[in-house]
């Protein structure tokens, strides 16, 4: 018996309680349309009978309350197939335009109700609801904060997995959009929202293929909390099994420099790795007035800010990439008064594996020299975040057919390395895959990731779809 075959949560019935945080009565009114109703207790589905891959009433009620005006720039811009793309097999294409609609209209749902990292059991709920409602068979992780399912195609075939991650990020949500978040201090950010709806429309999909008889072998599908904290919550998926008897991995995560239709691949590191440092300076505090008869904490936080980074950039080779930036610095209360703690924290990123091996050492070391003089007392946190994102090879040729196939030619696009971190590196530690970056650009001025002013052009969604379902088919027949 697998890891996977033991027994994980069922999916529980969903509480009305407010899901986490200050609600906004006034604007959580936009919201009650299906997608929400559909997840309350005692809800009912009005499916269509004679087509069920869309409810009966869902495609108006839904789309009119979420979408915004024609010409909006966050209207989809996406075609019915794209130039130079294969159809998807057994009319999927038809399938997926008529789920479409659903698909944007969760992706909002999710947008305005988003989770910190860690307490995603409502949105985890949310989508083994909609999974249930394929006909597939979710499994929650033991937190109740993330989804593992199997598509089960022919029971002899290998296992492929699919990972979206669904966690927000703690910033306000200044857009004045009908989806803007109803948490105060939890916004949607990163793309995550698109993620999910991403691989839900992909477990739709090769659920039809399944149940014709039509899939290689098992999709497992991956909701993954927490993959903006640490520890990093890729590692209660393994550890929940979520990789046993999987043979190769792939990701997408939004990237606003590239258009809707573009997926940006590369082979061996896409990101950075990315670890957390915290300083923390004593002293026994003091009067401003004669800081010589005790020890100058606020001076002592300076050079740390200004003189560590810069020296630990020193002790590494230029190629390795090593970035050292402090996020967030305290020192005291008053202005005559010099305090006794003071701290910084911030984060430590490097494309190289083998100086990432080496960092703890190094900072370590430099903090020390650099503080030695002051007369502080040192306590060093190192809290090892992830590795670089190292993709594979044979499964970048995978993506590489696959994004041809369902996007055209035009649709591979060369892309960089990043100074970003992504906890999906731990999958690949264990397993072969690779992550690419799915063009989200809208006309006019991107806005980055992690900015709460971030959204994303809604045609990346079907996009996505195609590229992932295409990835799942062919990474099953090339390992058969």
């Amino acid at each position: 018996m697998t890891a996977f075959d033991r027994d994980l949560p069922a999916v529980p019935r969903i509480s009305e309680r407010p899901q986490q945080g200050i609600r906004d009565a006034v604007r959580s009114d936009h919201h009650r349309n299906e997608v929400a109703q559909r997840h309350r207790r005692r809800s009912r589905l009005s499916a269509v009978p004679d087509d069920p891959s869309i409810s009966s009433d869902r495609e108006f009620d839904v789309t009119s309350a979420l979408t915004l005006p024609t010409g909006s720039q966050l209207a989809s811009s996406w075609p019915e197939l794209p130039p130079g793309s294969q159809p998807l097999p057994r009319d999927l294409d038809h399938l997926l335009a008529l789920r479409v609609p659903g698909l944007i209209a969760t992706r909002r749902h999710i947008h305005s109700h988003p989770e910190l990292s860690g307490t995603e059991f409502e949105t985890a709920a949310l989508i083994a609801r909609e999974l249930s409602l394929a006909g597939l068979k979710p499994r929650l992780l033991p937190k109740g904060n993330g989804v593992i399912c199997d598509v089960n195609g022919r029971p002899d075939g290998p296992v492929v997995a699919l990972r979206a991650d669904i966690d927000a990020l703690p910033l306000d949500d200044p857009k004045d959009v009908p989806y803007r978040s109803t948490v105060q201090g939890v916004c949607h950010a990163c793309g995550h929202d698109v993620h999910t709806s991403i691989l839900l429309g992909v477990g739709m999909l090769l659920a039809q293929l399944a149940d014709l008889g039509e899939l290689d072998g098992r999709v497992r599908l991956i909701f993954q909390p927490a993959e903006e904290i640490l520890p990093c919550g890729s590692l209660e998926v393994i550890e929940a099994g979520g990789l046993d008897d999987v043979v190769q991995i792939f990701a997408l995560h939004c990237d606003p420099n590239l258009p809707v239709g573009r997926v940006g691949l590369r082979v061996g590191p896409i990101t950075a790795a990315a670890d957390n440092v915290t300083v923390r300076l004593s002293g026994p505090g003091g009067h401003t007035a004669r800081p010589h008869l005790t020890v100058d904490l606020v001076d002592a936080l300076g050079r740390l800010i200004t003189e560590v980074p810069a020296l630990v950039s020193r002790r590494v080779p230029a190629n390795s990439g090593l970035l050292l930036v402090f996020g967030h610095a305290s020192a005291g209360t008053r202005y005559n008064v010099i305090p006794s703690e003071a701290s910084a924290s911030g984060t430590l990123r490097v494309m190289d594996r083998d100086t990432w091996e080496q960092a703890p050492k190094i900072v370590a070391q430099v903090v020390r020299d650099v503080i030695a003089p002051t007369g502080a007392t040192v306590d060093l946190e190192y809290l090892r975040g992830r590795p670089p994102v190292c993709n594979d090879a044979r499964a970048i040729q995978v993506l590489t057919a696959a994004t041809a196939a369902a996007l055209g030619p035009d649709g591979i696009a060369e892309t960089p390395q990043s100074m970003g971190g992504e906890d999906f590196s731990w999958y690949l530690e264990y397993v072969p895959g690779a992550l690419a970056r799915l063009g989200v650009g809208r006309s006019g001025p991107n806005v980055d990731l992690h900015r709460a002013s971030f959204d994303v052009d809604e045609g990346a969604i079907p996009a996505g779809v195609r590229v992932m379902v295409q990835t799942a088919l062919r990474a099953l027949a090339a390992v058969r």
